[in-house]
Order: structure tokens, then sequence, then C-alpha cells
């Protein structure tokens, strides 16, 4: 299984393209397409990114269309197609909402990925925030926190070393169907769990292999991840791998000649590491990263600089 030890920080990507909400795509995304996605995911592998991620949204309505845009690969598609043009950058559903389908359906297609890729994914989960979306598809919004939690526990079974995986739970119940391939990782592929209110950090704790927050900034952080320290040693957890994440600030490695916005983080490399391995002393032990850009040359020199500029984290 893939882990990340407390006392390092490695550092991924959200890829650009694949989803495209205001709250951070760049205005040349927009005319973007796989060409741009696939030059970015190779040069995150080339310059040893620990991951690359893709979001996940079957349908936006059309009150939410304006702020969220429309635009959201889906993510087996669009990971499994840059599983095929990379090497060894890990792959992160960030996040899927696996309570819109049926544990063994997305078992299925996540075994299948992690199979293809060698043993790269990371089977990020969250429960969703659109009402549409879920009653289009026959799915609880209502209850979808107590779905997420029986689903990842049905996942743990039906992504396991077993070909005949099973569970009994309240709302999925499954024996005696067999699912191959297996993934290629042993006893199964990680499961994070997203999402930073009280229930998801509890869902976390106890029943994920990592934790990703999600828009916390900094100072909200330590709090969270004591919690979840509590409530794994509570559990007999304390000593199982889990991975604490955070998403940094923006960044732009270099000063920058355009408006890059009063929260990012700009100036020589030393200064960005210094800022950075604050994250580290809290407990993080991966952290996502967002540079701005004004195309997908820009982004890719913004990591490339970064892997090779930066001192270590």
């Amino acid at each position: 299984m893939l882990t990340f030890p407390t006392g390092a920080l490695v550092y991924g990507i959200q890829l650009p393209v694949q989803s495209q909400s205001t709250l951070y795509a760049e205005p040349w995304e927009a005319a973007a397409g796989p060409a741009e996605l696939l030059a970015v995911a190779r040069a995150a592998d080339r310059a040893g990114y620990a991951y690359i991620a893709c979001c996940d949204h079957v349908a936006v309505p059309k009150r939410l269309a304006a702020a969220m845009s429309t635009v959201w690969y889906d993510p087996v598609a669009t990971l499994s197609f840059l599983a095929a043009a990379t090497e060894s950058v890990a792959l992160l559903s960030h996040v899927a909402v696996v309570g819109l389908r049926h544990p063994l359906a997305t078992a299925k297609q996540y075994a299948t990925l992690d199979h293809l890729s060698g043993g790269r994914l990371v089977l990020g989960v969250g429960a969703g925030h659109v009402r549409e979306e879920f009653d289009a598809l026959g799915a609880d919004f209502d209850r979808r926190g107590a779905v997420l939690d029986e689903t990842i526990d049905a996942l743990k079974a039906a992504l396991g070393e077993e070909e005949f995986p099973s569970h009994e739970g309240e709302r999925f119940s499954f024996g005696g169907l067999g699912q191959r391939p297996r993934p290629a990782q042993r006893p199964r592929p990680p499961l994070w769990v997203g999402g930073s209110s009280p229930a998801a950090v509890r869902r976390a704790a106890l029943r994920g292999d990592g934790w990703l927050p999600q828009g916390d900034r900094r100072e909200a952080l330590p709090g969270k991840i004591e919690r979840i320290r509590r409530l794994r040693d509570e559990a007999g957890l304390a000593e199982t791998p889990f991975t604490f994440g955070a998403i940094a600030e923006p960044l732009y490695v270099g000063q920058p000649a355009w408006d890059v916005g009063p929260r990012t983080l700009t100036g020589d490399p030393a200064r960005l590491a210094e800022s950075l391995r604050a994250y580290r002393a809290m407990g993080v032990t991966q952290l996502q990263l967002r540079f701005r850009s004004r195309s997908r040359a820009e982004l890719t020199d913004q990591l490339e600089h970064f892997a090779e500029e930066v001192p270590a984290l």
C-alpha cells in the first residue's frame, strides 16, 4: 500500500483542465484539452511529484454552473489515460463521490486502474455536496455521510486481496461474486477521506488511511490533526500508517510580473521552502500545491522550477 510516512513531506498537484471551478481554474484552461492535461501530468511525473489528482462530478445543475462550470472530467477515465503516459507518479482521486455509485461498481473501476498502472492508485473519497446530482442518480443525499461510512467499509473489502469479496451492511450486501483483475497493491490501495467538517475528520480518523482537508487555512490544521491522532489512539489505530494532507496557498516561484493575488506565496526558492516547512512541523505528510499560471508552458515551468530549486521540505 502506498504510504507517506510521518517525518517526511511529499507534494503533489491537482491537475488543471480536468475541473474548472472558478475557485481555482486559470483563464487559459478554458481553451485547453487533452494535450495540455497530458503535458502537465508528464511534467509532474518527470519532476518527481508524489501524485497527480483528478476531481469527480457526474453532472452540475444550472444553478451552480456559473461558479462550478460543467467541465469535470471523469476521474477513472482521466487517470487511466494519464497512467499510460507516466511512469511513477501516483494517481489520486480528489475526491471520488463514491456514494453516487454501488461500491462493487466503484471497486471494479479503481481496481482495474490500480492493476493497469502497476499499483499507483490512491483512492480519495468524499461525501459530495450537490443535491441535484444525487437526486438524478437515485442516491441518498440527506444520509450521504452514513452512506459514505458504509461505502468505505465495503470498498475496503472489495479492493482487498480476495477474488470473491464479501460485505454485509445496512445498504450494501455482496458475496460470492468474483472480481478480477485484483488491485496491484497489497493488501489494497489506500483510501484517503476528504472533508473538513467534524464528521469528515472523524470518518478520516477511524475509517481512512489518510485525510484530505478541503479549504482549511494552515492555522486550522493543527487542531484537526491533533483530533485525528487522538481518535486513532483511542481506537487502537495509532501504530497504523496514516497520511495527513493539506492544500498549500497558491504559489509562484520567483517574482511574478503580473497580479497573482494577495494570498499567493511568491519569491525565491529558499523563502518558499521556509514557509512550506511549517506544514511539516504541524504533522502534515503530503502537501498539495497549486501554481498560478497564464499558460500551460508557464505552469510546467513552475512545476519544474519548484522541484529543481526549492530546498527539501
